[in-house]
Parts: C-alpha cells; structure tokens; sequence
C-alpha cells in the first residue's frame, strides 16, 4: 500500500494531495464517489488527520473535491467533464452480482493485515515463510529445464504432474487412481467452487461440519446452496445425522475435512468412518474429502483418508500443497470420476485456460525429489514444537479457556473462551494492541470460540502475540 516520503522535500500533505489526484484521474475513484475519511486515510497512510485534512484542502482548491457536512467527501462531478448522470454508479456494481463477498470479520482481517504487516498473525492459515521449503524449491527452479513450448496447458493439468499424483497418492495417501481421474486446481477453494457451480444447483442442501472452514466460504451462499449442519464432537463428525438430513432435507452432497478438522483439529473415529462409508454407500450420496492436513501428522503417521477405503466410489478427494509446502505455488488437485473431472475441466477451461504450467512442472519435481520427505520431516517436528509453545502460552495467560483437543497434526487450535465478549469487540481490540485472530462465529460457531493459527506466526513472535491476545481479552473481560 502506498505512503507518504517522509524523507523527501515535498510535504506530506502535498504527497497525498498527489497521490489522491492520480488514483482520481485514474479512474480508481470515479466523479461523485465519496473517498475515505480524514481519520480512515489517516490510519491507512500513518499520518496525523491534520495532514490529511491540509490534503482535502488542497484537492478543494483545485475544485478536485467537495464536501459537505454529513454527506463526507466526494470527487467532483464538474472537474473531469463528467456529470452523475453519466458516471457509472460503481456502488452499486460492487455491492451487486451474484458472488458475495467475504464475511465482515475476514475483510477486517485482511484490511488489518495490509495495513498493518507488523501484527501478530494467528488468523492465516498457511505456513510461516521459515516453514515452506524455500530452499528445496529455489534448487529445483535452478536446474529446472523450461518446456519449449509455453502455451496453454491440458485444462485437466499438467500430465507429468498428474502421473506424479498417482505415484504420491499411492505411496502417502493409500489411493490408488489414475492420471484420467486427477484434476489439478489452484488448491482446495476452487476445488470446491467448482464443485458447486457445476455439480449442484440453486437451491439444493448439503452438509457440512459444525463448525467448519466451509462456512468460511461465502460461495456456497452466493450458489445459493443451502447448508445443514453435521455436529462435530471429540470423535469429529456424527454421521448418523446425515440420515436425519437426508430424509428431512434430500441432502445432495456432505462436505467433511476428517483429519485434523479445520478449526477443531479433531480426527474422525474409525467407527464413524466406518458408519460414515456405509451411510453415504447406502443412500448414494457423494461426500467430498477435503485433506490438506494429514501429512503434518507430528508422529509421521499420517491418518487414511476415506478416500483409501471407498469401495463404492462414493468420494470426490481433495488435496493441496498450499498447508503441506507452499501456499504461493497454488497447486491443488481433486481425485473423482472420470466423468466428473471431465464436467470441471471443461468448466475451468472457461474460466482460466488452465494453470501455468511452470509451477505445476516445479510441484511434479518436487514431489518426485530427495528433498520432499526431509522438508516433511523438519515441518512436523517445527509444527510440533509451535503448538506445544501457544498451548503453553495460552494456559498461562488465559487459564479459564477450554481447549477442545489437543490435535496431533494441522495448523489449528481451537478454543472456547467462556466469555460473553462480543467477537468484533475482540477482534479489535487485539488488532489495537497488535495481533490478530479469527473469531469461531466465522465457523459458524456460537460466541465465545476462537481459533488460532500457530504455523502462521514467526516462532519468536508466538509468545508475545498470546500475552497481546490475554491483555486484549482481560480488558473487554473485567
């Protein structure tokens, strides 16, 4: 994000009078649109509000601006040839569509995060810089051999990716599968954004966990997919509520990430997985696997996924580098029928051509490579030792919450606070002070639940963003 100079000649309202009239002219903020306010622009850019106000005076002068008390202030409609009646109401566009936008608590997050790098991140879940395998991958990008041919790719994926998946599947995952049945995705979201769009319509109900990532996800709504809730306990999901919503819901589709669950960190029982298989064979219902944590099991025994024992053909199998590796390759991949694959390839024609084929040849080798099983090993024990510090931290500084267990793989805690602190009263107030956090109603949880991320955050960091956390929460608390 852009700020002022502060060491060069020109002041710093004359910067962001500057600046303020280029993004204008660019067209960034249309005539008649309302700009932010003295005080927002003045957090945004860590100036004092009296800059910024010597700023909009300046741009007023010019006629660039008005403002009217009350109404804020907004570009001028005269300044660039432009009346309202011929500027587009960019509003309205943007609060329109079919595609919702984020939930308020993960816009202020990632508002917060840009405008301010330095928080204490436990809200990301995806691994610190220092986990991924920067190195193992610069070495391979070193003696990487460049396709001579750099056009669009097969829609489905690279083929030497694909046959790498069957190979790694087979060896760490216990599925075996062919490359005609893999589709390779940007990761787990757009796995599952293609699953909704083109395998359920407007109107139909799925299951999910209760809490879950999925609720996370404002596609399932914008497709106007209707969610029923699958309780999650110590044992993860109860799969005899899925006859319950079949009947009473026709439920289409369940929707289950079962190892180290996402937030809770729950494993599913072998019984219920059992029930689970037996159920979903039973009334013919898909489930989608989504399993991008069980290759962090600390021990180095990673649990099965469903998809090893689907004997029915009852499971669409989602994975991706981005918790094991490295979130900025975005590679993912999706095990289903062949049918299927065919249906989302097509549809992911339309949308993109394909990913770059660059990355998906570096993730091939990689896998394939002498360094992927030593990366495994050293971010297992890394990942070990940071959720035994934020346990530790946590105990000692919020001694009344109540973890709901203790996960044995993933990136996540999750905690009940036995508080009646409003979550956005929390959020900010721990932004206030410096770190940051997801609150659990964003899981579609009851009040009172958090979620804390601990591969995200340098280790360095980890105990001094807890004490902000505990300071934060005794504020709103006593």
């Amino acid at each position: 994000m852009w700020k002022p100079d502060r060491d060069s000649k020109k002041a710093l309202y004359h910067q962001i009078a500057d600046h303020l009239e280029q993004r204008i002219s660019y067209g960034e903020f249309p005539p008649g649109s309302l700009l932010p306010s003295e005080r927002k622009l003045a957090e945004q850019l860590g100036v004092n509000r009296s800059t910024v106000i010597m700023a909009f005076a300046e741009l007023r002068s010019m006629g660039i601006i008005d403002s009217r008390t009350g109404s804020g202030t907004s570009v001028s409609t005269t300044k660039w040839g432009a009346t309202p009646r011929h500027t587009p109401n960019w509003s309205r566009y943007a609060e329109g569509g079919n595609f919702l936008p984020n939930l308020p608590f993960m816009r202020r997050i990632r508002e917060a995060l840009i405008q301010q790098p330095s928080l204490v991140d436990f809200a990301s879940g995806e691994l610190a810089a220092d986990l991924a395998p920067t190195e193992e991958i610069a070495k391979i990008m070193s003696e990487f051999q460049y396709p001579s041919y750099l056009g669009y790719d097969n829609p489905q994926g690279s083929i030497p990716l694909r046959q790498a998946l069957v190979d790694y599947l087979e060896n760490y995952r216990e599925i075996r599968t062919s490359e005609s049945s893999i589709l390779i995705t940007s990761g787990s979201q757009q796995s599952l954004y293609l699953i909704t769009q083109c395998l359920l319509s407007p109107g139909d109900a799925v299951a999910i966990e209760d809490p879950s990532y999925c609720y996370s996800l404002p596609m399932f709504q914008s497709a106007g997919i209707r969610l029923f809730r699958l309780p999650v306990d110590s044992q993860g999901a109860q799969p005899e509520e899925i006859r319950s919503l079949f009947q009473k819901h026709r439920i289409k589709m369940v929707f289950l990430n079962p190892n180290f669950q996402n937030p809770t960190g729950t494993m599913l029982s072998d019984e219920r997985r059992r029930q689970l298989l037996d159920i979903a064979s039973e009334l013919g219902l898909p489930i989608v696997e989504d399993d991008p944590y069980s290759l962090t099991a600390y021990d180095g025994k990673p649990p099965s996924p469903l998809k090893a024992s689907d004997a029915a053909g009852s499971i669409i199998y989602i994975g991706s580098f981005s918790k094991i590796a490295a979130s900025g390759l975005r590679i993912g991949w999706m095990v289903a029928p062949h049918s299927i694959v065919k249906r989302l390839s097509d549809a992911r024609q339309q949308m993109d051509f394909g990913l770059s084929v660059i990355p998906q040849q570096v993730a091939a080798q990689f896998l394939q490579s002498s360094l992927f099983v030593p990366h495994l090993d050293r971010l297992r024990m890394e990942l070990r030792f940071r959720r035994d510090l934020t346990i530790e931290t946590l105990n000692k500084e919020l001694p009344n919450a109540l973890l709901h267990t203790i996960p044995d793989g993933g990136l996540h805690l999750w905690y009940k606070l036995n508080s009646t602190i409003q979550d956005g009263k929390l959020l900010e107030e721990t932004i206030r002070r410096g770190v940051v956090f997801v609150p659990g109603s964003v899981y579609g949880s009851d009040p009172g639940f958090v979620r804390f991320t601990f591969a995200r955050p340098r280790m360095e960091d980890i105990e001094r963003g807890i004490s902000l956390f505990g300071e934060a929460f005794r504020k709103l608390h006593d």
